[in-house]
């Protein structure tokens, strides 16, 4: 296992509706459009560590804890890609002050998406690393699946829903996945090189778990409705849009997600990688150089 310790930039807060929100800057260059790194679910600018730095060289960098997450506030609200999107749109606005090359993976690739679509004002252009967010099912799809479930995934569906309803089973659900044995062996399913696992990077996952509030977000995330199709936010899209997956990701089917994102938005660039659902994370030198050379080619 690696050992080798990479301190996160020190960073600062900027306050949004009432509420503290973390980010971290590094680099001055003008001559490229500023990079907004967005991490994923249950992860936070630290994750960007390994890029930050290297990125900096040619680029003025910011990356931002989302509400609910990492060193931001944590107040109990509703959390979506909706409100994640008006979010990054107002930090755009106020502290990047002019439009931006936005980068997310997983759940911040989803509210980067929202963003690029519905606000292209603001954006520059658009990175995705595994990015997470639903597709619509035609409808006949729809109801041969609800044709197809057996009674005991019904059942299973039911108490999972049924699940984030009671106060109890939330707060054991939560102690539990807080545990840094269950954040390991969760990694360990979704990097392919294990040996990127380090201590430092699950106590950079665990640490926010222990803010007042943070219960209530982990609840929110699974509970609330899902957001705006990942096909209809495409269809809005006119900024130039750079696909970056890590192959392997257990979690999603990275060639049938690709296969989806051509058919809405056939105008886009695509790299695979072997690594899994954190690429930028898992082999930041490969992410870091394709970031690189195209963000120097929009121009």
């Amino acid at each position: 296992m690696l050992t080798t310790t990479i301190n996160p930039i020190p960073g600062q807060y900027w306050e949004w509706h009432g509420h503290k929100i973390y980010y971290v800057q590094s680099g001055t260059q003008e001559h490229y459009p500023p990079l907004l790194l967005v991490h994923g679910f249950g992860a936070s600018t630290d994750h960007w560590r390994k890029n930050i730095m290297e990125l900096a060289e040619n680029f003025s960098v910011f990356a931002i804890d989302l509400l609910g997450f990492g060193r931001s506030a944590k107040p109990k609200l509703e959390y979506s890609g909706e409100l994640w999107r008006d979010q990054l749109y107002d930090f755009i606005n106020e502290v990047i002050g002019q439009k931006a090359i936005i980068a997310g993976n997983s759940l911040g690739g989803y509210a980067c998406l929202n963003v690029a679509a519905e606000y292209p004002g603001i954006v520059s252009g658009l990175v995705l690393l595994n990015s997470a967010g639903p597709f619509s099912q035609p409808e006949i799809d729809q109801i041969q699946i609800k044709q197809s479930q057996k009674p005991l995934q019904k059942l299973f569906n039911q108490a999972r829903r049924k699940i984030f309803q009671q106060p109890i089973l939330q707060l054991f659900l939560f102690q539990y996945v807080r545990q840094r044995w269950v954040i390991r062996r969760t990694l360990e399913k979704v990097y392919l090189d294990k040996s990127t696992i380090t201590d430092q990077l699950v106590e950079e996952i665990r640490r926010p778990a222990d803010d007042i509030g943070a219960k209530d977000v982990f609840v929110s995330v699974f509970s609330t409705p899902q957001g705006e199709k990942v096909d209809i936010l495409l269809q809005q899209l006119s900024c130039p849009l750079l696909l970056i997956w890590g192959e392997f990701d257990p979690w999603m089917n990275a060639r049938e997600r690709s296969h989806k994102f051509h058919q809405y938005y056939p105008a886009l660039t695509e790299i695979f990688l072997k690594a899994g659902h954190c690429p930028h994370d898992e082999v930041p030198e490969q992410v870091n150089s394709h970031l690189r050379h195209w963000i120097m080619s929009l121009n």
